[in-house]
């Protein structure tokens, strides 16, 4: 008699068709973010789907026009089994000018081993290849004891937090994969929490008082807010400099807290001193921080710096942190993920990969962020474990390998028949 896994492992390959035609009915969907606020036809289409296998849907809106659909599937011993969360976002990064594309992007086109498309690594293959391990499962008939959840989110893509709006409602599972693009690595994360910081003069100066101001000898007590910004500037580089220097975390090179001035605005017109300067930063910080003891590290060091300066110290810097949407209010947060690689689930997943495809699975942080650190900070055991190449995503023809969809199906699939028939009493926490 076949065991499980070959039966999974057998009929992932006389179905990838049934892969494929997943994939393309997603990419087809033009969920581009920005500008966002466009996948009810993808997930109208997941909906159907996971109806289809078995689950019970609910759906709502994150914004106007993105939608979040969650499908839940309860176990036939759903108080003494684990249960699981299978994650992934639906929204993909503009394809920018189609005509430079060799093929349309929103069209799935298979070469060889690999299919081309928007999203096909970033994360519409990761999708896909989790709703066929699903759909392996349902036609095995293989019946589950505890309880296994598929969250469809979206947001991803400009800092708006679908998956928090999932755990706002109160999803919380013994473990969750997120099926984001890792190379069929398993990952953490490191954390982003953007910022705006703002130097803003009392009084606004004509031009042609410049020469009567501070800085020039004169006896006008004010300055550019421009100028000024320089110094807070300077004043985060040698921050930045200090962080690569004095923090390290395992799974990253060293300098990877970062400090990015992104995006800077400021003053009126040619005729005025700017009253006015706001910087826009992006934060990049370890798993063993928090997105709000980084920003106040930053605050107490740049409010330092501005004591030194004769007008800033009258004029402190204002600070802004975080936001829900890039798009809505150009804030966002994606807080950071350790991983234990002693959690029975991790474990398990790394036998499961190891027995499928014969070689170990690397344990490592991933150089992005994803939604995974909004469930690991509801306290839900979480890894990052996809496929895709990270170089593919975001990319012109971006591509996926059709070979590692397959086992990443075969491998979830795999892992989900054991772990949701594993009994909680048995979890090393």
């Amino acid at each position: 008699m076949s065991s499980i896994k070959e039966k999974i492992d057998r009929l992932a390959e006389e179905r990838k068709e049934d892969l494929i035609g997943i994939l393309r009915s997603l990419v087809a969907c033009r969920t581009e973010s920005p500008p966002a606020r466009n996948t009810g036809d993808a997930q109208g289409y997941i909906n159907d789907l996971l109806q289809e296998l078995g689950f019970e849907t609910e759906e709502w809106e994150l914004f106007p026009g993105d939608r979040i659909v969650c499908g839940t599937k309860f176990g036939k011993n759903r108080e003494r089994y684990q249960s699981l969360i299978l994650n992934g976002h639906i929204d993909v990064v503009a394809a920018g000018d189609e005509a430079e594309w060799e093929h349309p992007p929103f069209e799935l086109r298979k070469e060889r081993d690999f299919l081309y498309g928007r999203g096909t690594a970033d994360m519409k293959g990761g999708m896909a290849s989790s709703l066929f391990a699903l759909q392996l499962l349902c036609e095995l008939g293989i019946e589950l004891k505890g309880d296994i959840f598929f969250q469809s989110v979206t947001g991803e893509e400009a800092g708006e937090a679908g998956t928090k709006s999932c755990v706002d409602r109160g999803m919380h599972t013994d473990f969750a994969i997120v099926a984001d693009t890792s190379d069929l690595e398993i990952h953490g994360q490191g954390g982003v929490i953007t910022g705006w910081i703002t130097v803003k003069s009392k009084t606004t100066h004509h031009d042609g008082l410049r020469s009567r101001m501070i800085h020039a000898g004169g006896g006008i007590v004010g300055a550019s807010a421009i100028e000024k910004m320089m110094k807070v500037i300077q004043g985060l580089q040698e921050l930045e400099r200090h962080w690569a220097v004095t923090k390290a975390y395992p799974g990253f090179p060293p300098g990877s807290t970062t400090i990015n001035p992104s995006v800077i605005e400021g003053g009126r017109n040619a005729a005025y001193i700017a009253d006015e300067c706001r910087l826009w930063i992006t934060v990049h910080f370890y798993p063993n921080e928090t997105y709000e003891d980084v920003a106040e590290e930053i605050e107490q060091h740049i409010l330092a710096v501005a004591l030194g300066d004769p007008w800033l110290k009258h004029h402190p810097p204002l600070f802004e942190w975080g936001g829900k949407s890039m798009i809505e209010d150009r804030g966002e947060i994606f807080p950071a993920i350790d991983i234990d690689e002693s959690h029975q689930g991790l474990v398990m997943l790394k036998n499961q990969h190891r027995e499928v495809s014969r070689r170990e699975a690397a344990v490592s942080m991933s150089p992005t962020v994803t939604d995974a650190g909004w469930l690991g900070q509801a306290g839900v055991p979480t890894v990052i474990y996809g496929p895709g190449k990270l170089e593919e995503a975001h990319s012109l023809n971006e591509k996926v390998e059709l070979g590692q969809l397959v086992e990443h199906a075969k491998v979830l699939a795999g892992f989900i028949e054991k772990w949701c028939n594993t009994e909680r009493s048995s979890t090393n926490d």
